[in-house]
């Protein structure tokens, strides 16, 4: 019998996203991100008209794509999917050409300023290895995020992805993104994120 491999996945329920940033900022802590770049972030777009208007929250990270383009441009080789489906960059081959950054469809990708490589986020791959959650799925505050092994039929995830209708970003290019959202909302996709005041 063939066991099984491991294929890591996230979920995010937008139907209890309340956009408060958490996953954000507990991103940039976590990873050390410098203050001018984001590895994820909270997309934020109206929809309406006065008096009818309402907010929509969109947590943006890096899909892990089954297929992921990323990694076939790199002349280096410094993007690198793991057998659990994980896409990282390593640091220590990067540089800096930016071809990633080009051909990700998702705009997920960001030179650090400070090492002039490419980072992104890689679902904090050191805490799944050590058995623990990404950071934004621990800290957020209304469980709007799961993180696990999606071919394991047992799994939180696995079930959460059997038993709701789920929709990916951008589906139709190919990629085969794993990170899924439980009632994204295609026009939010699409807009462009609301100005701050």
């Amino acid at each position: 019998m063939k066991a099984n491999k491991k294929r890591y996945a996230m979920l995010i329920d937008l139907r209890k996203c309340i956009g408060c940033n958490t996953c954000a900022v507990v991103c940039k802590s976590e990873n050390n991100v410098p203050l001018s770049v984001w590895r994820s972030w909270v997309k934020r777009v109206e929809k309406g008209t006065f008096p009818h208007v309402k907010e929509y929250f969109l947590p943006i990270v890096c899909n892990n794509c089954a297929k992921p383009i990323c990694v076939t441009v790199c002349p280096v080789k410094a993007s690198i999917q793991r057998p659990d489906g994980i896409v990282y960059v390593d640091p220590h081959r990067c540089i800096g050409c930016r071809y990633c950054m080009a051909s990700c469809p998702y705009g997920v990708r960001h030179i650090n300023p400070l090492t002039k490589i490419v980072e992104k986020c890689f679902w904090c791959f050191h805490r799944v290895d050590a058995g623990l959650d990404p950071a934004c799925v621990l800290s957020c505050p209304t469980g709007a995020i799961f993180f696990g092994d999606s071919s394991d039929p047992e799994s939180q995830i696995a079930k959460a992805l059997a038993e709701n209708a789920v929709q990916v970003i951008k589906a139709e290019l190919g990629t085969d993104p794993q990170t899924y959202y439980i009632g994204l909302d295609q026009e939010v996709v699409d807009t462009k994120e609301s100005e701050g005041e």
